[in-house]
């Protein structure tokens, strides 16, 4: 639940002006008012006291304009040319700690974006005892979806622990009772196969990757919603630590890999944000959660996994991983026959050195689905950015000895090859994305702190939302 946001305020409240910097009214969607306009109707001492500050609109400014007595009265606040999400989530970490509320209403849109902005930018993880002072609060503004908003915030927060937690606290059992609860919350089903059940269940790949490790391999699977909706089915890469496994990582590749359950992470902030708002939809998450360990019974370079569909695969690097745990989640993910199936993964390096660390790359077999997901990344500021399914490459994918190689030789077009691997495990027919995804803020943002991040979770759920609800 977002802490500085709320609706019954203990402290002297600051009214908040937020201003934009553009004179032209290039937004006339946005409700805020010009600086130029504001200033205008202002008086004398209050011109020359802005003007003394220097004070500009620019996005992330701020201005305390003082009271006849000298105390804080009201706070100007910036918000650029055209304010978007960013713009409002910039507002918090510019501002002293206090209470603040809008001075005038804004549009139900402008509003649901200042609340959840600030909600993205006061998050904190404090699981450990690290807490930080002098965070601002916000009383909820007017024509805000309130509990909309507070669905989502709450979704990109779990996101954000699973995440950071480290591998020491969020193994495959923790990333179980995460979701596990998530289902307790909204009366949904979780299903566990743990250990040597997988292989008597057929999910070889899975068992395979996990085995190394003492803390058992296991796919996670949550059911949820009507039998008659339509059907809906995240599949989110679970490898909660990756040394790389016999193809070990140095040790500056693994300084980031408690992230590598990135895609379960954003799987689950998706099904919450889906349950929350109860969509009519049939959902079911799959989640292969393993770690990928070095020990006796390690999978070797070169060994051959013999999949759920029946396909076989030469592991060509055992770092390549996340892609045969997600091949067995496909393949039973396809037997329902879904509306449409997305998975979440924490795959590549080469989508990172593609499209960078903040620009998630979509892959998917379906062109309405595609368009309808970029329409929705874009309403709601979470980028995805889509890569093609280049079917020239999958030669590049084959074994000299079986179906499938996990890892061609050739290096080039890896985020490409990586997707078509998985494509391979999915039926013909079903609506299909995947998203390529850092899952990680290299340094802080306004709205986005450095650490664990949700990517495309937010554009997901808009997406299923605009399908299936509206």
């Amino acid at each position: 639940m977002p802490e500085y946001l709320t609706s019954d305020p203990a402290d002297k409240i600051v009214p908040l002006i937020p201003l934009r910097a553009e004179t032209a009214d290039v937004d006339a969607s946005s409700s805020a008012p010009t600086y130029d306009a504001w200033l205008a109707g202002q008086a004398d001492n209050v011109k020359s006291w802005i003007g003394s500050s220097g004070f500009d609109a620019k996005s992330g400014t701020v201005c305390p304009l003082p009271g006849e007595d000298g105390t804080l009265a009201r706070v100007l606040v910036g918000l650029g040319d055209a304010p978007s999400l960013w713009d409002w989530a910039a507002i918090p970490g510019a501002l002293p700690q206090g209470t603040y509320q809008l001075e005038d209403d804004l549009h139900p849109f402008e509003a649901d974006e200042l609340a959840l902005g600030w909600a993205m930018a006061t998050y904190r993880f404090t699981r450990y005892g690290k807490t930080s002072d002098g965070i601002p609060t916000l009383v909820w503004p007017n024509n805000c979806d309130q509990a909309a908003q507070q669905q989502t915030a709450q979704a990109v927060y779990l996101v954000r622990d699973l995440i950071n937690t480290p591998a020491s606290d969020m193994g495959p059992e923790e990333l179980t009772a995460a979701a596990a609860k998530l289902a307790d919350d909204h009366g949904a089903d979780c299903r566990v196969i743990v250990g040597d059940d997988l292989l008597n269940e057929n999910y070889p790949a899975i068992h395979t990757v996990g085995r190394a490790s003492p803390r058992e391999p296991r796919l996670i699977d949550v059911t949820w919603g009507q039998a008659s909706h339509p059907k809906v089915t995240l599949v989110g890469k679970g490898v909660c630590f990756d040394t790389g496994g016999l193809d070990l990582k140095p040790s500056s590749g693994m300084q980031l890999m408690k992230k590598d359950m990135g895609g379960a992470a954003n799987v689950l902030g998706v099904a919450s944000m889906i349950m929350a708002a109860g969509l009519p939809v049939r959902l079911r998450v799959l989640i292969p959660a393993v770690e990928n360990s070095v020990s006796g019974n390690s999978m070797r370079p070169r060994d051959v996994i013999i999949t759920r569909k029946g396909l076989g695969v030469e592991v060509g690097n055992t770092d390549a991983e996340g892609r045969l745990v997600l091949a067995d989640a496909l393949t039973d993910a396809c037997a329902e026959e879904p509306d449409l199936i997305i998975d979440f993964a924490t795959l590549t390096g080469a989508a990172r050195v593609a499209l960078g660390a903040e620009l998630p790359a979509l892959f998917c077999n379906d062109e309405k689905m595609v368009l309808d997901l970029l329409g929705a990344a874009e309403r709601t500021n979470d980028p995805l950015w889509r890569l093609p399914l280049w079917n020239r490459y999958k030669k590049h994918i084959e074994s000299k000895i079986t179906d499938l190689n996990n890892c061609p030789d050739n290096s080039y077009g890896g985020a490409i090859t990586a997707a078509l691997f998985l494509q391979s495990f999915v039926e013909p027919g079903i609506p299909w994305a995947h998203i390529d995804l850092m899952g990680w803020n290299q340094s802080s943002q306004p709205g986005r702190p450095e650490g664990g991040e949700a990517m495309g979770a937010r554009a997901v759920f808009e997406f299923i939302r605009d399908r299936f609800e509206r």
